[in-house]
C-alpha cells in the first residue's frame, strides 16, 4: 500500500477526547457516502489513509512509543463508532487492533517492541491470512530462511495491509509469523464480491516464493499445541470486535431510519397524525430498538472490561481467567448477533415501502451483518456460554473459541 499521501498523526499530544471526536467525524463522513461505496465495493485504500492520518490505528499502543495509550474498552468503542458510518471500516479497524497487538502476546519482548515501534512510527495497517479452515500455505526451508507458497481463499484487508499475521504448514506443524506485504511474491486478488461487507477487502491472497525469515516467526506454540495463555487472547478480542461492529452497524441503520422518518416517511392514512414522527407505532419501534441497542452495548462494554482485566495480568493470566473472560465475550457475541440482525432487517417498518429504492441501499446494513455473522456459527458460541454457566467448563482454546 502506497504511503506517499499519508501525513502521519502523532498521538503524543492527542487526547482521548480528540481521538473519539476524530472517529465521530470520519464516521459521519462515511455515512454520507456509504451507499456509493457499497455499490462500488472497492478496497478502501482512501478510507484506511484517513484512519492513519487521524491517529486511530495507534490508539492501543503505549504512549511511550507514540501511541494513544487507550485500553481495549475504548478501542472497541471506536470500532463501534466507525461501523455506524460504514460497517466494513469498523471491521477493518478492529481487525487491525487485534493483529497489531498480537505481536506483544506472541513474540519475545525485544521483537514485539521492535514491531510495535515500527508500526506506530509508520502508522502501519495490520491484516491477516490465518483462516484455520483453509490451510493453503506451506513454508519450505531455503538457505538461512524460508519461502512461503500457496493461496488463502479468504484474508482480511488483502490490498490495504502493510503487515499481516499468517500461518502455514512447516514440516508436521502449523507455525505463525508476521511479515510485511511489500516483499516480492505477495499477490492480493480482486475476487471479493459478496453481498455484504463489500469494503472489507476480504479476497484471496497468493504467495509465490515469498521470503520469510527466522525473526518473522512468532514464539507462540503451534495451533493445537500448548500456546502460552497470553497468546490466546486474540480470539475473545476478535469476537468482541465482531460484537462492536455488529452493534455499530445496527446503530447506523437505526440512525439512518430516524433521519428518513423525520424527512421523508409519510404518515399512514389511518394514523390520525400529520407527520410520521408522531405515529405511535413508529415511536414504539424506535423505543424498542433503542433500548435493545443500549442494553447490548452495555453488555459489550462490560465484556470488554472483563477481558481487559484478564489481559492486563500479562503472562500471569491463567487459562481459567482467560476462559472466564472469554465466556463473557461470547455471551455478548450471542446477544449482539441477534439484536443486530433483528434491527437491521426491521428498520424498514419505520421507513416504509419507498425506502426500499436501490438508491438508498438501506439493505446494506442487514447485508453487512448477515454476511459477517456467518463467520462462525453463533449457536456454538451459545453452547460454550451454556457449558460455562451450567457445568463450569471454560471454552476450548482455538482460533474460534
Amino acid at each position: 500500500m502506497s504511503q506517499s499521501n499519508v501525513v502521519f498523526a502523532t498521538s503524543r499530544n492527542t487526547t482521548r477526547e480528540d481521538l473519539f471526536a476524530k472517529a465521530e467525524e470520519i464516521a459521519a463522513d462515511l455515512s454520507k457516502h456509504a451507499a456509493e461505496l457499497d455499490r462500488e465495493g472497492q478496497p478502501p485504500l482512501g478510507e484506511i489513509v484517513k484512519l492513519k492520518n487521524a491517529g486511530l490505528l495507534n490508539v492501543l499502543h503505549a504512549q511511550q512509543v507514540g501511541g494513544g495509550g487507550l485500553d481495549w474498552v475504548d478501542g472497541l468503542r471506536l470500532v463501534r463508532i466507525l461501523a455506524r458510518g460504514e460497517s466494513s471500516i469498523g471491521q477493518l479497524l478492529g481487525y487491525h487492533y487485534v493483529n497489531s497487538q498480537y505481536v506483544y502476546w506472541a513474540f519475545d519482548e525485544a521483537r514485539a517492541q521492535e514491531l510495535g515501534s515500527k508500526t506506530v512510527a509508520n502508522s502501519l495497517y495490520w491484516g491477516a491470512a490465518v483462516n484455520p479452515r483453509d490451510p493453503g500455505l506451506v513454508l519450505t526451508r531455503r538457505g538461512n530462511g524460508y519461502v512461503l507458497n500457496g493461496r488463502k481463499s479468504f484474508s482480511t484487508a488483502a490490498h490495504v495491509s502493510d503487515y499481516i499475521n499468517a500461518n502455514a504448514a512447516l514440516d508436521d506443524k502449523i507455525v505463525g509469523f508476521a511479515v510485511p506485504t511489500n516483499r516480492p511474491g505477495y499477490k492480493a486478488n480482486d475476487d471479493w464480491n459478496n453481498f455484504g461487507q463489500r469494503l472489507s477487502d476480504s479476497g484471496s491472497v497468493e504467495f509465490h516464493d515469498f521470503p520469510v525469515y527466522e525473526e518473522d516467526l512468532d514464539k507462540a506454540a503451534s495451533i493445537g499445541g500448548e500456546a502460552p495463555v497470553l497468546a490466546t487472547f486474540n480470539t475473545p478480542l476478535i469476537q468482541l470486535v465482531f460484537v462492536n461492529f455488529y452493534l455499530g452497524t445496527a446503530e447506523g441503520a437505526l440512525q439512518q431510519a430516524i433521519d428518513y422518518v423525520r424527512t421523508t416517511t409519510r404518515p399512514w392514512v389511518t394514523s390520525g397524525v400529520e407527520q410520521a414522527a408522531d405515529d405511535p407505532y413508529i415511536l414504539e419501534r424506535v423505543g424498542e430498538f433503542t433500548a435493545a441497542l443500549k442494553a447490548s452495548a452495555a453488555l459489550a462494554d462490560s465484556a470488554a472490561a472483563t477481558v481487559q482485566a484478564a489481559l492486563a495480568k500479562g503472562h500471569k493470566a491463567t487459562a481459567r481467567e482467560r476462559g472466564e473472560a472469554a465466556a463473557e465475550a461470547y455471551a455478548a457475541k450471542v446477544n449482539a448477533t441477534h439484536v443486530s440482525l433483528d434491527i437491521t432487517s426491521r428498520v424498514f417498518e419505520l421507513t416504509g415501502a419507498r425506502s426500499t429504492a436501490e438508491k438508498y441501499r438501506f439493505d446494506r446494513f442487514w447485508r453487512n451483518v448477515r454476511t459477517h455473522t456467518l463467520h462462525d456459527p453463533v449457536f456454538y458460541k451459545a453452547k460454550e456460554v451454556g457449558e460455562f454457566v451450567l457445568n463450569g467448563k471454560i471454552p476450548e482454546v482455538s482460533l474460534y473459541s
